[in-house]
């Protein structure tokens, strides 16, 4: 048993649940033990207000179940002279690389079932918020276990993958049924691991296409999760209308609580309150069972748009018996460090141990972040130290965190001493770490001799392993360094994505090219027609913003609502500065607030009074 309430008399706050079932809760002055335990969750919550309400509803403020073994995840010295002939060259090597090639990729180790998701041109669609936070359902614990068995067989079930990235022109119909016609066999394995690398690559539009295939080939007997791994493939390439369109015509049988779950999903994912709640709340209506994954995403939406109603969605689940699982904890936990409310973090770090969880890596390393960020370096290297227990060589899975959380704190000699241990056999996360915790302390001799290292160690790299050094050199605006390593890549045969032109367009920013960056970005989404980091765009856009450029400012801000980043108050940030940089008052920008369901945080109230075109001041005011 577990309490969510211990607050003041004065703290009030209602259950948010069906009409039929509308009830309110007054808190009483004591904290509420259960079990002669007095569980304090709810003290992470104090500091905000709680929002009565019927439902869960949109206040105007502002992953999934993947079937056929899929993931579910949540969704960083400038050159002094380069010639056209240059400039040329890199987009001559930007559209090599339009052509993705298959990289063969070493069986790694056991920290590779961790990152699974994230070694591969992928990323999260957001401004990471909840920085290395995913979920992992048992769903996608069944998918993992049928990848790593067919990566432990002789021959690697790769060849549906290789036959659909092959596939020539926009569709792969004719090349799957030659796959069939050719006698080889289809099965779950095959299926899994082609699945889970295009979703790694973000290629959703030939995924969408395979499941398709499989249904109506009836390759594939359809189940619930099946189908939802369609709603979630339909929904990412062509929308949740019609995602919601799709999941009308699922069969009633396999229409339960992982479809649904998956569409809500999506929709925090694009952090689309009003439709989140609206789906959260069909779910109570429809009277499925909802698991700690469906209150998990509302928790994590809220930790986005609106922090008051976190406490009443840890009351709900208290109210229906819904245990909090690590990912709630941990979420709880970095929305408390990302507030600097550092007692706060660690009562939630306790109250997770008293129920009987000892935080995890990730947990861990999410604490040592926070407090790097507020300053506290003996807490930040107490944890740290609990990160690598009592022999690090037998807990080689911490190396990977430690490395970039010591080079945060300055430690050189801490990084030297973790890299050690790793160097006379490293892993490719460890490297990747180890090359992003010299860059942090601007040692670029190191990070090159790991990269070398790294190319020394395996045949060929992914263009992920590529950008962690893209990366440091962009950090350290080395313009000319980082356009030899994009032309590395391409002479490589590297495939080129999000994550990549995320590095690159920091470096042109960075080095104060932006209108460079703002090219390459369009250049390479028209290109691919794939779906770049929303921090992409943020480069752009505040530098523009920056110089009161108010027509390129718009333009980014438009591309980003087209690219399906929309409710969000950060880009509403920097175009309201760009109006304030260019002295000109905006007319409007309420209402696209309010049409985008948006409703001003504190710092945007401010500026949007300093650009209200019809503002009243003493002058105006004598005048009128």
């Amino acid at each position: 048993m577990w309490a969510l309430r211990r607050a003041s008399a004065s703290y009030r706050v209602r259950f948010c649940l069906r009409e039929s079932q509308i009830c309110s809760v007054q808190s009483e002055s004591s904290a509420v033990c259960l079990d002669g335990r007095a569980s304090s969750i709810l003290e992470f919550s104090k500091s905000y207000n709680s929002v009565a309400c019927k439902k869960f509803y949109h206040s105007g403020q502002s992953h999934h179940d993947i079937g056929f073994g899929g993931l579910h995840c949540f969704s960083s010295q400038a050159g002094v002279e380069e010639s056209g002939k240059e400039e040329d060259d890199l987009d001559d090597c930007l559209s090599e690389l339009d052509t993705p090639k298959i990289a063969e990729e070493d069986q790694e180790s056991r920290l590779d079932d961790e990152v699974l998701t994230s070694d591969s041109e992928i990323s999260d669609d957001d401004e990471v918020d909840v920085d290395g936070i995913k979920e992992t359902t048992s769903e996608d614990l069944d998918l993992l276990h049928i990848v790593r068995e067919s990566r432990s067989r002789k021959r690697r079930s790769d060849e549906l993958f290789k036959a659909i990235m092959t596939a020539s022109g926009l569709s792969i119909d004719s090349a799957l049924d030659k796959f069939v016609k050719d006698g080889k066999d289809i099965n779950s394995s095959e299926i899994a691991t082609a699945m889970l690398r295009l979703r790694q690559r973000r290629m959703f539009g030939r995924a969408l296409q395979l499941s398709e295939w499989l249904e109506k080939t009836k390759t594939v007997e359809f189940d619930e999760r099946e189908y939802a791994s369609r709603v979630d493939l339909v929904i990412k390439v062509r929308g949740i209308t019609r995602g919601e369109n799709y999941i009308s015509s699922i069969p009633e049988s396999f229409r339960g609580e992982i479809v649904y779950r998956t569409l809500l999903a999506n929709c925090v994912t694009l952090n689309n309150g009003k439709k989140a709640e609206e789906v959260f709340n069909k779910m109570r209506d429809l009277e499925f069972s909802l698991t700690a994954f469906s209150y998990n995403q509302m928790l994590l939406l809220y930790t986005r748009t609106d922090k008051k109603k976190i406490a009443d969605v840890l009351l709900l689940m208290e109210k229906e018996n819904v245990k909090p699982t690590l990912f709630t904890y941990r979420l709880l936990i970095d929305t408390k460090g990302q507030s600097n409310d550092m007692n706060g973090m660690e009562q939630i770090v306790d109250t997770m141990k008293s129920e009987g969880m000892e935080p995890d890596m990730m947990t861990l390393s999410t604490m040592a972040r926070h407090y790097i960020k507020g300053g506290l370096k003996d807490k930040a290297l107490k944890v740290l130290k609990q990160m690598e227990g009592d022999d690090l060589k037998d807990n080689r899975r911490a190396c990977a965190f430690l490395l970039p959380l010591y080079a945060s704190l300055g430690e050189a000699d801490e990084v030297k001493r973790i890299w050690e241990v790793c160097e006379s056999n490293p892993w490719r996360i460890e490297c990747m770490s180890a090359i992003e915790a010299w860059g942090r302390l601007k040692n670029i001799d190191e990070a090159e001799r790991v990269f070398e290292k790294m190319l020394q160690t395996w045949k060929k790299l992914s263009s992920k392993q590529y950008t962690s050094l893209l990366k440091v050199y962009a950090h350290n605006k080395m313009l000319t360094k980082g356009k030899e390593l994009v032309k590395k890549m391409g002479e490589n045969g590297c495939s080129i994505g999000p994550y990549t032109w995320d590095a690159l367009v920091k470096l042109y920013v960075d080095s104060g090219e932006v209108e460079k960056a703002d090219s390459i970005l369009q250049k390479a989404t028209e290109k691919k027609q794939l779906k770049p980091m929303m921090s992409s765009y943020m480069y752009i856009l505040e530098q523009y913003a920056s110089r009161g450029d108010i027509h390129n400012t718009e333009k980014i801000f438009h591309r980003m609502r087209l690219a399906g980043y929309t409710s969000r108050i950060r880009p509403f940030q920097a175009l309201a500065q760009a109006y304030i940089n260019s002295k000109t008052p905006a007319y409007g920008m309420r209402e696209r607030l309010k049409a985008d369901n948006l409703f001003p945080n504190k710092p945007l109230a401010a500026q949007l009074a300093q650009i209200d075109a019809f503002k009243k001041t003493a002058v105006s005011d004598l005048l009128d």
